[in-house]
């Protein structure tokens, strides 16, 4: 997949960024090509050499087809996630890991429920958060729209499927 300067594209487990700079760097002994991104949740500029692109899971950020997905699950989608405590954080990893956004909501929403049942541990505590800004941040990146009305947006969307929601700090 490739990228110009000034595209939008999401990091996964990061969030959204933007190609600031394309360029030819010579750090391993052979001239490569790298994408300089500036994340937009904390300023981070990261650079990716084009040949890591599709192992990382760099894509374009979502189209607004894929948020109507994403809420559609968030008002009405069942979740399915292992009872076991290692199996359900492995699991809740490898989807954080994979880009998709509508994984990350599976996510958020899974740790949602669990939450209402009972404490998240840390880990789980920390990928709520992580999964709360990684959804927040690309709807406002493909919408245009503030963080805070994407954060009632949400919080519409889940209290549809009977979940309340504290949002995370």
């Amino acid at each position: 997949m490739e990228f110009q300067i000034g595209d939008k594209v999401v990091y996964p487990n990061q969030g959204v960024g933007v190609v600031e700079q394309i360029s030819h760097r010579n750090l391993t002994g052979r001239t490569e090509m790298f994408y300089l991104l500036r994340l937009n949740s904390n300023g981070l500029r990261v650079m990716v050499p084009t040949t890591n692109v599709e192992s990382l899971g760099l894509r374009r950020v979502a189209k607004n087809r894929e948020i109507n997905e994403v809420f559609d699950y968030l008002n009405n989608g069942s979740i399915k996630a292992p009872h076991d405590w290692k199996n359900r954080f492995k699991e809740n990893c490898e989807k954080m890991r994979s880009g998709s956004l509508l994984q990350v909501a599976e996510v958020f929403k899974t740790l949602l429920t669990l939450s209402q049942a009972k404490p998240l541990s840390f880990r789980e505590k920390r990928m709520f958060e992580r999964s709360w800004q990684l959804l927040v941040d690309e709807v406002s990146a493909v919408r245009g729209l503030a963080r805070d009305v994407v954060e009632a947006q949400l919080v519409r969307a889940l209290s549809k499927s009977k979940l309340k929601v504290s949002l995370p700090s």
